[in-house]
């Protein structure tokens, strides 16, 4: 699958954060959203696969994006899940703020998890420290742990976590025991899968963030060998009952392993703004560059994808 398939999904990513970047700065993160929507599906419906999305939007009330269950593809050739996330940080791409991205997950069937759109409690660190954490364990227990595990000073240590009121204790104890917080207004993705790359200054993502995000951010993990602990957060007894509808347990903490545990993963990520690892989309007359990350548990390699588009003078297209 990674051979067949990994540059063609890669491109759904482009092709989202390019319709994405196009309408970014102007203030309608709504048009932006449907714009990588209409995009990426037009693309993925000249793939030869039969795709499946498993993690996607319109759960709650059928909205026209790629929604959970919705059929990709020309239906010929291998079946594959998607969790698929066109713009995550709408917010972002209408202030042309940074850390929008257009982002996706792929596996067999059943290789991903089917989660439902609530929060999850996470706790995300790098390969040197898997296995040494623990998400009930205090701020300063893990610090500690991971601080060992780098060969650091707490002191030395930066901590990723969602600028919401509902962190206001956590960062504090964070702080309290001597590692830096970098507080962010969205966006936990993709700085969740840096977290598992030497030299990204960041040396965990810590907070209660959404749980389909958090299996894509597995999926990447997955490929990284990081680890990712996750516990879902209902807000009231419907979202539990939807959780245990769809195969969750509302105690159970989870990792990479359950949350994107199928024998091939791939993960393909866009830039549609600059951020950790990835560049906005650039663009110039007749075309435009995007910068993009591709990676699978095959082949154990991070790719950094620079790709320069030449569009049709009249109409853009894209095209296999």
């Amino acid at each position: 699958m990674e051979n067949t398939l990994a540059l063609q999904l890669l491109h759904a990513t482009e092709v989202g954060a390019i319709a994405a970047a196009r309408a970014a700065g102007f203030g309608d993160k709504k048009g932006a959203d449907g714009a990588a929507v209409k995009a990426m599906r037009g693309f993925f419906n000249q793939v030869n696969f039969n795709g499946r999305v498993v993690i996607g939007e319109g759960e709650r009330d059928d909205a026209p994006m790629l929604y959970i269950g919705e059929k990709l593809g020309t239906g010929k050739g291998l079946s594959v899940d998607i969790a698929v996330d066109p713009l995550e940080n709408t917010n972002a791409t209408a202030s042309l703020g940074p850390r929008a991205i257009s982002v996706l997950a792929a596996s067999e069937r059943g290789g991903l998890f089917h989660a439902p759109d609530m929060y999850m409690d996470k706790l995300i660190v790098g390969p040197e420290a898997a296995g040494k954490v623990y998400l009930d364990a205090t701020p300063k227990e893990n610090l500690k742990a991971i601080a060992k595990a780098l060969n650091r000073d707490i002191r030395d240590l930066v901590v990723l976590i969602l600028d919401r009121d509902r962190h206001e204790e956590l960062i504090a104890k964070v702080r309290a025991a001597g590692a830096r917080v970098q507080l962010v207004p969205d966006g936990d993705l993709l700085p969740g899968v840096v977290t598992c790359m030497r030299g990204s200054g960041i040396h965990a993502v810590m907070g209660i963030g959404a749980a389909p995000e958090g299996v894509i951010t597995a999926a990447g993990i997955r490929c990284l060998k990081g680890e990712i602990q996750g516990r879902f957060w209902p807000k009231n007894e419907a979202e539990a009952v939807r959780l245990k509808k769809m195969g969750g347990e509302i105690n159970k903490i989870y990792t990479q392993n359950e949350l994107a545990s199928g024998k091939t993963i791939i993960f393909c990520a866009t830039g549609v703004t600059g951020g950790e690892a990835l560049k906005g989309v650039r663009f110039f007359g007749g075309g435009a560059r995007t910068h993009s990350m591709l990676m699978s548990t095959q082949t154990e390699k991070v790719r950094l994808i620079d790709t320069t588009h030449v569009f049709n003078k009249k109409e853009i297209e894209y095209r296999l």
